[in-house]
């Protein structure tokens, strides 16, 4: 039974997604439209959490700090008035840079929590957003004079808590265009996807890879076999921390708005438990729990309010279903995992006293 357990959560959301589309009774073209905006604006968070979880450090939460590297990134492109491309060309580099900073700051963090990096990650992603919505409720307009006034509000201190970026968002109209559903895009996020999930392939595929694969097994046989742990598990941080940042600009572009204070929240809950939906766990997680994972959990995303209100007279209740799932999702994954690793560990103890 062991070799299905890596199926029993992805079969779960197959059941849920079904029941919740024939109660919600909406036409696969609707759905179709749905996922397809869904997949460019999520998949590459989810990517983001695979490099960590490779070197043994579970879901990293604070990919939140990667968002954030890319709104302050749009934040400063936007205030200076760049158009559409130029300004998503600087908001691209600045984030990169920036993630790769706060990456390594992260990591330098994580490795002084060896073994209880999830919670830690946790924390430090709480500590960021709070440092963030001070620099920008406060900081801007007092000591960071903007390149244009209209980006504060009324008083003159502080970040519009909205901020149109639909120069954004109309980038890739009319290239390759596609009809997916009831939904007209284009085929250049996908191929960006696609590119930034072969990376994280060839990645896991290379020596560094082979590396955090080592690390992720065991500390100190790592160590034994010369491998550098912290800066091995520092750099899977930065990339994870990297990844984010662009998967929130792709958010942010198909989003075409900037929710200054609150976008990056939350991303990191539902990019874990989309990864779990597609049958990854806290010790293993690959490229097709991302798809998969994607596909199950915004699927179920998509119908929950409809079905809810074609049940219950009541679409809140589906808007409760769907965060209940979610944090749902990793709590059965850390059950599934913990009770892996007890059976694990009584085995190792069963070899060696053998």
């Amino acid at each position: 039974m062991n070799k299905y357990r890596s199926y029993y959560v992805p079969f779960f959301f197959i059941i849920l997604s079904i029941v919740g589309i024939i109660a919600a009774n909406v036409s696969m073209d609707f759905i179709l439209g749905q996922l397809y905006s869904r997949f460019v604006r999520n998949t590459i968070f989810l990517l983001a959490l695979i490099i960590p979880i490779l070197s043994g450090m579970g879901i990293n939460f604070a990919i939140t700090i990667g968002a954030i590297a890319a709104q302050i990134a749009m934040v400063v492109a936007i205030d200076m008035g760049l158009p559409g491309g130029r300004a998503l060309l600087l908001a691209t580099i600045m984030s990169i840079g920036l993630a790769i900073v706060f990456g390594n700051i992260v990591g330098f963090l994580l490795n002084k929590a060896k073994g209880k990096e999830m919670i830690a990650s946790i924390v430090i992603g709480f500590l960021g957003t709070n440092l963030y919505q001070l620099i920008f409720m406060v900081g801007y307009g007092t000591v960071i004079t903007p390149f244009n006034e209209d980006t504060l509000l009324t008083r003159g201190i502080g970040v519009k808590s909205m901020l149109d970026c639909m120069h954004f968002k109309t980038l890739f109209a009319g290239v390759m265009p596609i009809k997916i559903g009831n939904t007209e895009g284009s085929l250049v996020p996908i191929i960006i996807v696609l590119i930034l999930a072969s990376m994280v392939y060839l990645t896991s595929r290379s020596r560094v890879g082979y590396h955090m694969k080592a690390v992720g097994e065991d500390l100190e046989i790592a160590e034994k076999l010369g491998i550098d742990v912290d800066k091995t598990r520092r750099i899977s941080i930065v990339i994870s921390t990297v990844l984010a940042a662009l998967a929130h600009l792709m958010f942010v572009q198909d989003l075409g708005v900037i929710n200054v204070y609150s976008g990056h929240l939350n991303l990191d809950v539902f990019s874990a438990a989309a990864l779990l939906a597609g049958g990854a766990t806290f010790k293993k997680a690959t490229i097709k729990n991302a798809f998969v994972g994607i596909i199950l959990f915004h699927t179920l995303f998509i119908v929950s309010p409809l079905a809810g209100q074609n049940l219950f007279k009541n679409p809140a209740l589906g808007e409760y279903f769907r965060s209940f799932i979610a944090y749902g999702t990793i709590i059965f994954a850390l059950m599934m995992n913990l009770k892996y690793e007890k059976v694990r560990r009584t085995l190792v103890k069963a070899d060696v006293e053998t």
